[in-house]
């Protein structure tokens, strides 16, 4: 490894413990993010559940899309930190020192990807403390695990360009609107069989749908059939271009 390239992994190492630890000393932005999800399992579940016609336990089906709709909530407050860091002046004070411009956006990547994968995984601890019994064997869940990181990384990345074009950290977070407004309108907690015609086609062909399945088909056993591909090459393609957005954008905003 050569000394910039070892510069600049030390410099991304150093942004991520940087939002790491803000996050900690704001354990009530932390709180929230595992609370609300947690929250949406139980009223699901507990609530809606009885009148709920799924081929599985409505509890078994429904953990999938709380899982995913973990990593929407999370982008919302990925996208405020960027866009607070952007409007405050931080940055400039970081480009006044000798820090790889890379290692900004990195930071706040990771860090939300590291975020995001906890709060999935204690969601799935309650989901198992109510009941959850996935079938999955060690490589299922690896697989599972894997599909949920890459997907998580995408939206994390996504989020971090929308926190860069946004004048406002108000305006951030209601740009992460449709991120958490997706799942709902996707397999995530009714068959998409069940909707009407002309909201079935946009629910069955959008990037969360598949993802969902994926999962689902994962951890409880069932045919994964043709949604594996179709949930990578989406989780590819957003992360791809979330990355060339941010990157795109923090050089434009710099540059001045």
């Amino acid at each position: 490894m050569t000394t910039g390239i070892r510069s600049a992994v030390d410099d991304a190492a150093a942004m991520t413990g940087r939002s790491l630890t803000r996050m900690l000393r704001t354990p009530e932005t932390m709180i929230m993010g595992v609370a609300l999800p947690v929250m949406l399992l139980l009223l699901f579940v507990y609530v809606f559940g009885g009148a709920m016609q799924t081929r599985t336990g409505y509890l078994d089906y429904v953990v999938p899309g709380i899982i995913l709709l973990c990593a929407g909530f999370g982008s919302s407050q990925t996208a405020v930190s960027v866009t607070g860091d952007m409007v405050h002046g931080i940055v400039d004070r970081f480009r006044s020192m000798p820090v790889a411009r890379s290692a900004f956006l990195f930071g706040h990547v990771v860090s939300s990807a590291a975020r995001n994968l906890v709060t999935s995984l204690v969601v799935i601890g309650v989901a198992v403390i109510m009941g959850f019994r996935p079938t999955a064997g060690p490589m299922q869940w690896l697989g599972a695990l894997a599909l949920i990181a890459l997907f998580i990384l995408a939206i994390s990345w996504l989020a971090a360009a929308l926190g860069l074009v946004a004048d406002s950290e108000e305006a951030a977070n209601g740009f992460t609107f449709l991120l958490l407004f997706l799942p709902y309108v996707s397999s995530a907690f009714v068959p998409t069989d069940t909707m009407p015609s002309w909201l079935h086609g946009f629910a069955e062909n959008q990037p969360v749908t598949p993802v969902i399945e994926t999962v689902r088909g994962l951890l409880l056993g069932t045919p994964v059939g043709d949604t594996a591909l179709p949930a990578v090459s989406w989780c590819a393609g957003i992360a791809a271009v979330g990355a060339v957005w941010a990157i795109t954008s923090f050089t434009r905003k710099t540059a001045r």
